[in-house]
């Protein structure tokens, strides 16, 4: 399945929940236009489908495998766009040793 597939389905199965459907819609809409799609976007269906219980209905609907064949390619899409952040906190430049005038002995 494809991402635009994926969106479709997500689209097709959350009829009943409007924010899921609204973005699911223009997720699926800029991808069938032949566009490319906005990481934020595709984090915010995942989100809110969570956040809804359309995952978990989708779990109980389907078997395991059409169930990650619908959400991996926007769990793909997303892994692939999203920075990642830093977990260390950030480093005094008088102590970044990469960047120190000269080197302590």
């Amino acid at each position: 399945m494809d991402l635009k597939d994926a969106t479709l389905m997500f689209l097709s199965e959350s009829a009943g929940y409007p924010a899921v459907a609204s973005i699911a819609r223009s997720a699926y809409d800029q991808l069938a236009a032949g566009g490319d799609i906005d990481y934020r976007v595709l984090d915010d269906l995942i989100g809110e489908a969570s956040g809804k219980g359309v995952l978990r209905d989708l779990r109980r609907k389907y078997s395991p495998v059409a169930y990650e064949a619908m959400i991996q390619p926007i769990l793909q899409e997303i892994g692939r766009n999203k920075p990642i952040r830093s977990q260390r906190p950030p480093v005094a430049p008088e102590n970044d040793p990469l960047t120190a005038a000269s080197w302590p002995r």
